[in-house]
């Protein structure tokens, strides 16, 4: 069996995007497994959309996501020399031929095959074949060139995922391959690129199941050993409906932005139409050694986004405190906040870790501690009520002398409630909203334990005056 070579090829006319991302890992992922070579390869022909923005996205987005390539990244634009020197051959043995058919002939030739309910298609007028004399070139247009498509029999492969697929030449009309200003078009580079490359096995978007036939023949015409190819089944969004912004199809950085981990990025785009057994949450590794085509699903993969932010949770309750406190810490200094005027940034961390499901979450709630916060009036007049008013005042005397420690604390609380007739909810609730603007938080004792004793005594002695 030859060395596997696979490719991720996206064009660079937008960022990358959770469809493009899984294909990168399952063929970064296959690649791996088999100790074989990945190559990145940037299809940039299309000069009015690509831009150098995209091109950056996309190397941007591969890092974040770990996924370093072997060889690359190439781009297309870069081998303009190589696609002609291959077109002239193929004008010379016959596989490709000009054509001088102009837009209006064209659009006429259309509008007739609509009148007749056929499959819109080039008639080959200008094809050459052994009985067929060809008309005079005219001098006043300029030609495309054309491969000659086979006209009978079929062009078949085993896909390795959605299986045995066929379609008939004669369904195939002969494929511009060069426009008419020289320029090569998508389908040929992409050959030209795959047999260059040496690439064994093509794993992309189910979007190309069309474009494959037209591939395979070029490649064939060429003399070129054809790959295995795997086409992925679309992803829908969680309403069942085709992905979309809304749904999460957004840039891979921006799942970077908003607070996720690439390990449960990476975790999540797994199993997106792949699957080993039951197993849900795995390694990097794990996920390398286990990966192979056979356990990708024919059918649409759904997006789900309760089922990321459980598996992003996950992985930052597993990651070491130091890289979690980085993190988060960089988000608080990108909002002008500095963490040197509060408590220790791990042991907050360690307070809010299990209520938090991004880094952008955790930020917010561990926020509290280094800003100058005050409870909304309504809120405070909904706890600070008269019969609690002097339970607060008489805590806030013997938090002065406690030991500053959570169980000290809260047996001080318990105290001053028996006290004064009231029950425990009544003083911790209190104590939540003016220590730290919100309702909920975790344990009081441990809350007010992190905050100090300077900034606790602040804060209650402003609101008892």
């Amino acid at each position: 069996m030859k060395p596997v070579r696979t490719r991720f090829a996206p064009s660079p006319t937008g960022y990358l995007h959770i469809g493009g991302a899984r294909t990168a890992l399952f063929s970064w992922a296959f690649a791996r497994r088999h100790g074989g070579t990945f190559i990145l390869r940037i299809e940039d022909t299309d000069v009015a959309r690509s831009t150098p923005e995209a091109v950056q996205a996309i190397i941007d987005g591969m890092q974040w996501l770990g996924l370093e390539h072997d060889e690359g990244p190439f781009y297309q634009m870069q081998r303009m020399d190589r696609y002609k020197e291959v077109i002239q051959k193929m004008l010379v043995d016959g596989s490709a031929y000009y054509c001088y058919t102009t837009r209006e002939e064209l659009d006429a030739l259309r509008a007739e095959q609509e009148i007749r309910k056929e499959k819109p298609r080039y008639d080959g007028r200008w094809r050459p074949e052994a009985d067929k004399t060809l008309p005079t070139p005219p001098t006043d247009v300029p030609a495309v060139i054309r491969f000659k498509n086979p006209k009978n029999g079929v062009v078949a492969w085993d896909d390795q995922v959605k299986g045995r697929i066929e379609f008939a030449n004669s369904e195939l009309d002969d494929l511009i391959i060069a426009r008419a200003d020289g320029t090569p078009t998508y389908n040929f580079c992409v050959c030209v690129d795959d047999w260059d490359m040496g690439i064994t096995h093509v794993i992309r978007g189910d979007d190309h199941v069309n474009n494959t036939p037209r591939q395979i023949n070029i490649l064939e015409a060429l003399g070129a050993e054809i790959p295995t190819y795997a086409h992925l089944s679309m992803i829908l969004g969680d309403d069942g409906a085709k992905l979309s912004k809304r749904h999460g199809a957004v840039s891979v950085m921006q799942y970077d932005e908003d607070g996720f981990l690439t390990e449960a990025v990476i975790n999540y785009l797994a199993r997106l139409g792949w699957s080993h057994g039951d197993d849900e949450v795995f390694s990097r590794q794990q996920f390398v050694e286990w990966f192979d085509l056979d356990h990708i699903t024919a059918s649409a993969a759904q997006f789900n986004t309760e089922k990321l932010l459980w598996l992003n949770q996950h992985y930052m309750k597993q990651a070491p405190i130091a890289e979690l406190s980085a993190k988060v810490k960089a988000r608080l200094t990108a909002r002008n906040i500095n963490i040197d005027q509060g408590p220790d940034l791990n042991q907050a961390l360690a307070l809010y870790l299990d209520r938090c499901n991004t880094l952008n979450v955790l930020a917010d709630a561990v926020e509290v501690f280094y800003v100058s916060t005050l409870p909304s009036p309504d809120l405070l007049a909904q706890y600070l009520t008269d019969d609690v008013r002097p339970a607060l005042a008489d805590f806030a005397k013997g938090i002065a002398d406690v030991a500053w420690e959570a169980p000290a604390i809260n047996a001080l609380i318990k105290e001053t409630v028996t006290r004064h007739g009231l029950k425990m909810p009544k003083l911790a609730m209190l104590l939540r909203v003016i220590l730290t603007g919100q309702a909920q938080t975790p344990s009081v004792d441990a809350v007010i334990t992190l905050i100090g004793r300077p900034g606790v005594l602040a804060k209650l002695t402003t609101q008892i005056n």
